[in-house]
């Protein structure tokens, strides 16, 4: 196993923070029209090109 680079670990670190759900607060809102994040990442299907 390599050791990573501290660029593709900020890298890393922020596709972590992108995969979560809306939160539910935000879902609740009146006038919102979202109602998932669409981008959305499963470690199995999509594969980051990093």
């Amino acid at each position: 196993m390599s050791s990573k680079s501290i660029r593709k670990k900020l890298m890393l670190a922020k596709k972590l923070n992108q995969n979560k759900p809306l939160p539910n607060w935000f879902r609740f809102k009146k006038n919102t029209t979202i109602r998932w994040n669409a981008k959305r990442r499963n470690w199995r299907r999509t594969k980051l090109k990093l």
